[in-house]
Formats: C-alpha cells, structure tokens, sequence
C-alpha cells in the first residue's frame, strides 16, 4: 500500500512521517526500526530517524511506501 503525507510545512522528519502513516505506534518504535536499518529513504537505508524529508521523497519500510507530497 502507499501512504501519501501531505507537508505542512517545508519537511517532515522520518520518525514523524512514519507515526502519520500508521506504520509504527510510538516513537520509540519508529527509532528502532530506523536504527535497526529496516527504512529506506529514496532507496537507500536511512539510519537518522530526525532525517528531514521533502516533496518528493519516498519512504520504504515493512513493505509499505510513503509519499511526501507538498
């Protein structure tokens, strides 16, 4: 499935985009699954969970995409 984020803002942060989508419950969730390298940003692994994402980047993670759209 892919998840589209519509920006508020300039950017979101990886942890927070990644609560939105419903792909994690809790922040802490969000840090292990950066840390443990399951994320991708535009396909390459991310370990940063405060990464700042922008219109047009792609999320991957468990199989699941996201979109950041402005």
């Amino acid at each position: 499935m892919v998840y589209k984020i519509k920006l508020r803002d300039d950017y979101i942060k990886l942890g927070q985009a990644l609560k939105a989508a419903g792909l994690v419950e809790s922040g802490v969730d969000a840090k292990m699954a950066v840390l443990d390298g399951l994320v991708c940003v535009n396909g390459n692994t991310e370990l940063q969970r405060g990464k700042k994402l922008y219109d047009g980047d792609i999320v991957s993670y468990d199989g699941e995409t996201i979109m950041i759209e402005k």
